[in-house]
């Protein structure tokens, strides 16, 4: 189902300002605190109505301030999570996703309900009360009743910022698996640049309430102008398969014939992942290195360069393994002599790629 929003909402100091176009599978809306995202989500859910403008869900019309539409949130066909998962505390897990199921148009089946609460491992928590889960077992559940709702549509207002580092890694596995094993659309908010990169079919990066960019992941995590940390955010995403894993407790990725060797990583061989690399941690060389305590060598082609106002550079390089972005600071560019169509060495550390940059 494509979303079409084109909506302009004022607030004392602030004015939301946003046109966009969304296609199927998860788009992450990015960008810093303050940007507008969840006013957006908001307005999309009909929790924030718009001073002008128009919102389309696949046929149907939302909300047309010309015409004069403007469809309740119950009756906008969407499932939405918080950051905080708003459990009713006097029910249990089971009647909690239940209460998901009776804003259902068409109930869920038995076998759909089994299917989701497998899907999310919770049902072992079926009996107990919210007091009795941790954050990541509420979200979970959270989750759960929204997809009860059988909705044309999920949002979700950054479902794990409320999270401690183990809570998110032990949440974000099942948004991989909402992505890559239904057909429900999703609109999810977040700041984290790890949380965009593992999930995000789509991302739309935010400032100041406005669009600043559209694309793949890769696409808009590759541009500092898009990131909200500048060239200190700037990533590459490699897609690479699980090929081996090692007794010293690394394993080993084949990313289109490159080996890449990473921290152990908890998934079978075979399994296809994507990695972020934070262009920071990217080292370059004319000539091959020796003697290093690296053990990811990357052969690579420069294919662009890339200078601001400050110290430092972009060098994007092509390889075996896709597009790979190295920031180094522009005294070094000047000493290496970097051209374009120039040959060169990539070095990425293997314990600078963390856990939560691996999905």
């Amino acid at each position: 189902m494509n979303l079409s929003v084109s909506i302009t909402k004022q607030f004392q100091g602030f004015t939301l300002n946003s046109t966009l176009e969304l296609p199927d599978g998860i788009t992450v809306l990015f960008g810093a605190s303050g940007s507008g995202k969840s006013t957006l989500l908001g307005a999309i859910a009909g929790l924030v109505t718009p001073d002008a403008g128009r919102i389309q869900l696949g046929e149907r019309v939302v909300f047309d301030s010309q015409a004069k539409v403007n469809v309740p949130t119950h009756k906008r066909g969407l499932g939405y999570m918080f950051q905080d998962a708003r459990l009713f505390p006097h029910l249990s897990v089971e009647k909690n996703l239940n209460y998901g199921s009776y804003f259902a148009v068409n109930k869920p089946s038995e076998a759909e309900k089994r299917q989701v609460i497998e899907m999310l491992g919770i049902g072992h928590l079926l009996k107990r009360r919210p007091v009795k889960l941790s954050g990541g077992e509420k979200q979970r559940v959270a989750l759960g009743r929204a997809l009860l709702s059988k909705p044309d549509m999920l949002l979700a207002d950054e479902p794990l910022a409320a999270l401690d580092a183990a809570r998110k890694a032990e949440l974000l596995p099942y948004f991989e698996r909402l992505r890559d094993e239904k057909s429900l659309p999703v609109v999810y908010v977040t700041h984290s640049v790890s949380e965009a990169a593992r999930l995000a079919n789509t991302v739309v990066s935010m400032g100041d309430g406005r669009i600043l960019g559209q694309g793949s992941a890769a696409e808009v995590l590759a541009d500092p102008a898009l990131v909200p940390d500048g060239v200190r955010g700037v990533a590459s995403l490699l897609q690479a398969v699980v090929s081996k894993h090692s007794d010293d407790g690394l394993s080993e990725l084949d990313a289109g014939g490159q080996v890449l060797i990473l921290p152990q990583v908890n998934q079978p061989v075979g399994s296809q992942l994507r990695v972020r690399v934070a262009a920071q941690d990217v080292i370059l060389s004319k000539t091959r290195p020796e003697g290093l305590s690296a053990l990811n060598i990357v052969e690579s082609q420069v294919v662009s360069l890339r200078q601001g106002g400050g110290p430092g550079a972009i060098v994007t390089l092509e390889t075996a393994a896709g597009e790979l972005h190295a920031r180094i600071t522009r005294r070094s560019l000047e000493r290496l002599d970097l051209q374009v169509g120039q040959s060169c060495f990539a070095v990425i550390k293997t314990v600078s790629i963390a856990r939560e940059d691996i999905g």
